[in-house]
């Protein structure tokens, strides 16, 4: 499935892939791919304001961080010493299970982990039209399920969805007058 996928948006995927298997999660979930995004940014949106930082604050990354400090450990050199060469796209892969069909599973170096539901929804209306899969169309998935929370994060970030919607290009849905 990540054939089509262009390399930041592998990237920003296996970027929120780390951190849910940092965070212990059983699965994906749709507020860590947008977390992936912040952190890759797949895109040349100007519209999309959100800083990593801004998008930490709503989502729950289980992160040890403030843990370990008071141990005097530091996370990101740990992550420095064991993860050299791990976030190589060309090491990771998504694949959809034989089995299972609306299973999609995230492959890598550092572990699998399935994508939630919301997360597999945004990933599949991110292919359904031909063509690379880009981080506008990533964003575009996510977007499009109005129920996976991630609009809201982007709002309480200060996003003005409607123009980041126009500038990305996603196609919206018009209403009979």
């Amino acid at each position: 499935m990540f054939a089509r996928f262009t390399e930041a948006a592998r990237r920003a995927v296996i970027k929120a892939g780390t951190h849910a298997l940092d965070a212990g999660r059983p699965a994906l979930p749709a507020e860590l791919l947008l977390l992936g995004l912040a952190e890759v940014r797949p895109f040349a949106l100007d519209t999309f304001t959100a800083t990593p930082e801004d998008v930490r604050e709503h989502v729950d990354t289980g992160d040890a961080r403030t843990l370990l400090a008071t141990l005097g450990i530091d996370l990101d050199a740990v992550h420095r010493r064991t993860r050299a060469g791990t976030d190589d796209p060309a090491l990771w892969r998504l694949g959809r299970s034989r089995i299972r069909p609306l299973r999609v599973t995230l492959y890598g170096p550092l572990g699998a982990i399935p994508l939630a539901a919301h997360a597999r929804k945004a990933v599949e209306v991110a292919m359904s039209r031909p063509g690379p899969v880009t981080g506008e169309r990533l964003l575009w998935g996510l977007l499009a399920d109005g129920s996976n929370g991630t609009g809201r994060i982007l709002r309480a970030t200060g996003v003005d969805l409607c123009a980041l919607v126009r500038e990305a290009g996603i196609p919206t849905v018009r209403r009979a007058a």
